[in-house]
């Protein structure tokens, strides 16, 4: 019987630690056995989770010792600093070999840990860029569900902890036990790690105060409209080459990059807030043709208009041609 041991850390987020729990657990060989034992464990017998709950833990840290997957789970916000017990059973348990896993921002801890130097890796999106400045030997990728590196895994959000969950149960015990595992836990199987994460882009930033700011507010009344770096480099009173580099400056990107990061905020905002067509958006947004629209939106979002709407739009929507 393979051995998961969770390793509970103070302020953890319980779904993040269901979720593999569950997976596992209802995991059945063709014969009705059980092949994952799942055990909870701590540093302490009593640990303090998110939502002010307190969690009894029958295990302690030499639970790693003896496991042959660990699986890390993700903590709020605000926890406190990772005691030396912890990041040493946790380096142990690596150099012993031991299969090592992370959920959502518990790659923070496995990163701590030193486990993820040279690595590529996974988080939640929205920690992403967080994690990179945090540990720059990391090759954080921010785009995808989780990263298989064969010893060290780690996955984004907790739903993608599952996809995670269902790699490795694929890997361990082959496609049709997993395919069983998914359907106990309502997943779909055929996920892949390089699925790209639903990213919601913010903004982009307009500098105030800035001689910029009149010209950045125009790119964005007319986003429906061609505009050309000629057009706005007139609008602003300089020239192409004057222009770029006071954008590049005061911006930290391209006017062309600001731009299509501008169009793919609009249709973001479309795909979510109304029943618009894909080729509506696609002129409202200045993409030029409906095709211009998938390619590009999918190579900044990660995934196509239509996928986006499904995830993000709460209400029956209008069909989309050929998304």
């Amino acid at each position: 019987m393979h051995s998961v041991a969770i390793l509970v850390l103070d302020r953890v987020v319980p779904f993040d630690m269901a979720a593999p729990m569950q997976v596992f657990d209802w995991t059945r060989l063709p014969d009705g056995r059980r092949p994952y034992r799942v055990r909870l464990c701590a540093e302490t017998p009593e640990v303090p989770v998110d939502g002010g709950l307190t969690l009894r833990v029958d295990r302690g840290l030499e639970a790693l010792a003896d496991a042959d997957t660990v699986i890390v789970p993700g903590r709020a916000e605000g926890a406190p600093p990772l005691s030396p017990a912890v990041l040493a059973a946790l380096r142990g348990a690596a150099e012993a070999g031991t299969r090592i896993a992370s959920v959502c921002v518990g790659a923070f801890v496995l990163a701590e840990a030193g486990l993820l130097d040279g690595l590529r890796a996974t988080t939640h999106w929205a920690a992403a860029e967080q994690l990179a400045a945090a540990h720059p030997l990391v090759e954080v990728q921010p785009d995808v569900l989780y990263v298989d590196n064969g010893q060290i895994l780690t996955s984004a959000g907790a739903a993608a902890a599952l996809d995670l969950c269902l790699h490795m149960i694929r890997r361990d015990l082959g496609s049709v036990v997993a395919a069983n595992a998914a359907r106990m836990s309502v997943m779909p199987l055929e996920r892949e790690g390089g699925q790209a994460q639903f990213i919601v882009h913010e903004h982009p930033p307009v500098p105030r105060g800035s001689d910029l700011e009149p010209v950045l507010d125009w790119i964005e009344d007319n986003l429906a409209h061609e505009v050309t770096l000629a057009a706005m480099a007139a609008r602003a009173g300089m020239s192409e080459r004057t222009f770029s580099r006071r954008f590049r400056e005061q911006t930290g990107t391209t006017p062309l990059q600001w731009l299509l990061r501008a169009r793919v905020r609009r249709a973001q905002y479309l795909l979510e807030n109304s029943d618009h067509t894909v080729e509506r958006i696609a002129q409202q947004a200045g993409f030029g043709s409906p095709t211009a629209f998938r390619e590009r939106f999918r190579k900044v979002v990660g995934t196509t208009p239509h996928a986006y709407r499904s995830a993000f739009h709460g209400r029956r929507t209008a069909p989309a041609a050929h998304p």
